[in-house]
């Protein structure tokens, strides 16, 4: 951290420039030393959250809104027979129930990745409308949705609608939902199939493991998660008939891709729907993604003529928001006499829940090949995985996204070879290294990694995880009562690749200027960095730089936030915008200071005539064009730009994460006590903000780890239900994280920026995951499914006992 004195800091004003911007040289000094790309430069968002003046969804208030609240099914599985909504529409102020009946004549929810199954038939996509039709599919599924005058009269009425459901079995895992006889959700999906998705050469993969000296097989349980995002999903809706235009307030991930999706669904042009998102408490995936909900509040506000808004409560958001990972596999490593791999095959099933989301199948299959692969030179690799459908809540996208699920399996077949092979884990993992000297490296999932020295990085984070001294820590925790391990968590991501982003910069009259970009801050905290990078091409102070985002109608384009994408997709697209706006300036300056464009030059914020004193202050032009400037015909007459910058391909951060967990030997009870990590994000633009991420990735990766995991009982109902049931990490069980930096920028983007916005969950949740299995080493334990809670681990250390 660096101290609130420091320099580095807003508020530290030596060298400030002028208002007029013709200080340039010394506004360039003072915006470079502090606020360049590379200084840890505070999260210019945050004064305003801490300060609880924060506008999020459920802020905000229309004139005469009205208050929508969902039906919800009680049954995991069964038919619709009917609805009673008779008493529920006498109530006091309700204004109107609607059925799917009612919203027949929108489209249903979209599944957009074109996988096939591996014969080449395309998977399985059962419709979803907004709401049940003719069957429900598990405890939370929508089947109307009531709007009242009150958020009150609203909820009292959904306890008056009644429905009729003729009770079906129900599956609540994957391996019932493929066995024989099993309970068919879909005629469409036969055994509940949605995708069998296969990769890879088998009869090569099958080569290799024949000729293999050593063959290491685990089988590993990647558990099920709630998002738990600190704002449930909510929603405005709002629709003016004049325009027959549709408004709707909502968190998202990116309000241009959401726009497209609302439009789709509503089936209305594009320019009929505006999307304006605020702030937003996080999402992790999940809010990328259009809900059911969504459509009832807009059919609501259209029908009833008034803005109609709804909020989720925590309880039911455990019910209806998108679940993360589940997966069941089975991994398998061929190795040869010296421990050099041969081939990987990963075999297993992912659940998708009651219905496909708007990206469910790729994490467990396209993502999971593209990052089990990790740092390492694995020259076969096989997936094949089943997903499939179950009466649960849907699975999609969550943090990572199969980035962490890859790496984890990865990491745990490697420390369970090395203890097979009985050759060391450091060892093992640096034998089998992609080198500096291998790049550009052509990986067996089909990637080529452009970038990196994984050795360097593996190095560096055991040395400063002082593994040398590691055993006399072990030593001294068995001597307090307590087993510790140590684990290593090395991950290499394949970032999502950005799709073109807007860049647009505008210099308003009040001397800001405004960076207008399609991606979306969700927590991250965007308009420090992009301002940085701003500020260190054009020489503009960095508090004069806003950032404008969420707004569908201020965007030409926007991927959205995912894939720990922003920084190469926005941050491209302020290079690009920057440099537009010096080319623009050049010919601006060059008419205003009488010169030809070929003598004009550009640096620290200021044009001048080559050779000469002579000049303008980037700044001082934007406000004399704001006061009247005349130019001749054929010159700018702005130093505005929008422009669409063309994407950039995945980038492949990576590093090492070492944990040590101690175990209490009486109770069971497990806690991080050491955590470093040394990773490779290419150009870090900010520190400050980078560090935020990982700590936040960090944290999630050791809730999974020890705590968290969604169960449901063998009828279907769902037993952690609210955060009563489902454990999260508190601060304290946090350690202190050290972390560190190597960069190797990228070529494929301007600034070299990798990504970082999931590797913390992807080092944590195998470093932890290795590090507790190694305290156990001492009772013959090979592997322990997460989450490894105090119980689980209270009986494998006393059955362990026992046995010895």
């Amino acid at each position: 951290m660096i101290s609130p004195d420091d320099p580095r800091l807003p508020g530290s004003r030596t060298g400030a420039p002028s208002a007029d911007g013709s200080a340039a040289g010394d506004a360039s000094a003072w915006a470079t030393a502090r606020f360049a790309v590379g200084q840890p430069v505070p999260r210019t968002e945050d004064p305003v959250l801490v300060r609880g003046q924060g506008r999020y969804t459920d802020d905000v208030g229309l004139p005469s809104q009205a208050f929508a609240a969902m039906v919800r099914s009680t049954h995991p599985h069964g038919i619709l027979r009917g609805i009673d909504t008779a008493s529920a529409r006498a109530m006091p102020g309700v204004l109107a129930v609607y059925t799917a009946a009612d919203l027949a004549a929108y489209n249903p929810l979209k599944c957009l990745p074109p996988i096939a199954n591996h014969d080449g038939s395309p998977m399985a996509k059962p419709a979803r409308p907004a709401l049940a039709v003719d069957r429900v599919r598990f405890v939370g599924d929508p089947v109307a949705v009531v709007v009242a005058e009150t958020a009150v009269q609203a909820r009292d009425a959904v306890e008056a609608v009644t429905l009729d459901i003729e009770d079906l079995p129900a599956v609540t895992t994957t391996a019932a939902a493929v066995a024989p006889g099993a309970p068919q959700l879909y005629p469409e999906a036969p055994r509940n199939i949605a995708v069998d998705w296969r990769t890879g050469d088998s009869a090569k993969v099958e080569a290799a493991f024949a000729q293999a000296a050593h063959v290491v097989r685990l089988d590993l349980t990647v558990s099920r998660v709630v998002v738990v995002p600190l704002e449930p999903r909510a929603a405005v809706a709002a629709f003016d008939p004049a325009s027959e235009r549709f408004t709707l307030h909502l968190a998202c991930q990116g309000a241009f891709g959401m726009r497209g999706q609302i439009a789709d669904l509503m089936k209305v042009p594009t320019d009929k729907v505006r999307v304006l998102t605020g702030h937003v408490g996080g999402s992790f995936g999940m809010k990328s993604a259009a809900f059911p909900e969504y459509v009832c509040v807009l059919h609501a506000a259209r029908a009833l003529g008034r803005p109609v808004k709804w909020t989720e409560d925590r309880s039911a958001s455990f019910l209806s928001d998108t679940h993360g990972r589940d997966q069941e596999r089975t991994a398998e490593l061929a190795l040869d006499a010296d421990g050099h791999f041969l081939a990987l095959r990963l075999i297993g099933h992912a659940d998708m829940g009651a219905y496909l989301g708007l990206i469910s199948p790729m994490p467990p299959t396209v993502n999971a090949l593209k990052n089990v692969a990790s740092v390492y030179r694995t020259p076969l690799i096989e997936v094949r995985t089943l997903c499939c459908f179950t009466n649960t809540t849907p699975v999609a996208a969550y943090r990572g996204a199969g980035r962490p699920e890859g790496n984890y399996i990865m990491e745990r077949l490697i420390d369970v070879a090395a203890q097979q092979t009985g050759i060391d884990r450091l060892a093992l993992r640096k034998r089998n290294h992609v080198r500096p000297k291998d790049l550009p490296w052509a990986a067996a999932s089909a990637m080529t990694y452009d970038s990196g020295d994984f050795p360097a990085v593996f190095k560096r984070a055991l040395d400063a995880a002082d593994w040398a001294g590691f055993a006399a820590r072990r030593r001294a925790s068995r001597k307090a009562g307590k087993l510790r391990g140590i684990g290593i968590g090395s991950y290499l991501e394949v970032t999502a690749p950005a799709s073109p982003e807007m860049g647009g910069l505008t210099f308003e009259r009040d001397g800001t200027v405004t960076f207008t970009t399609g991606t979306l801050d969700y927590g991250q905290g965007h308009a420090a960095p992009f301002a940085q990078v701003i500020a260190e091409k054009l020489g503009i102070p960095f508090e004069r730089i806003r950032l404008r985002q969420g707004d569908s109608d201020a965007l030409i384009a926007g991927g959205g936030t995912g894939g720990s994408r922003s920084s190469a997709a926005s941050g491209t697209a302020a290079v690009e915008a920057s440099l537009k706006v010096i080319e623009q300036g050049r010919t601006i300056a060059a008419a205003v200071l009488e010169a030809g464009v070929a003598d004009i030059e550009f640096s620290d914020g200021r044009f001048t005539v080559a050779g000469t004193d002579l000049g303008v202050g980037l700044l001082e032009l934007a406000t004399r064009l704001h006061g009247g400037l005349v130019l001749p015909e054929g010159v700018p007459q702005s130093l505005d730009v929008a422009l669409v910058s063309p994407g950039v391909p995945s980038t492949f951060p990576n590093g090492c994460h070492v944990a040590e967990v101690e175990i209490d030997l009486d109770t069971g009870v497990p806690a991080v006590v050491r955590y470093v990590s040394v990773n490779d994000f290419g150009t870090v633009i900010n520190p400050m903000i980078v560090d935020g991420q990982i700590h936040g990735g960090v944290v999630q990766g050791i809730g999974q780890a020890f705590w968290e995991r969604v169960v449901y009982d063998a009828e279907g109902q769902l037993v952690t239900g609210s955060l009563t049931d489902y454990a999260l990490p508190h601060a304290a069980d946090v350690p202190p994280l050290d972390t560190a930096y190597h960069a190797v920028p990228t070529p494929t983007n301007p600034l070299g920026v990798k990504g970082c916005g999931e590797a913390g969950c992807a080092g944590a949740l195998v470093s932890v995951m290795n590090a507790a299995i190694d305290a156990l080493s001492d009772y013959g334990v090979r592997h322990v499914d997460m989450p490894l809670t105090s119980e689980k681990l209270w009986r494998v250390i006393h059955g362990g006992r026992a046995a010895a």
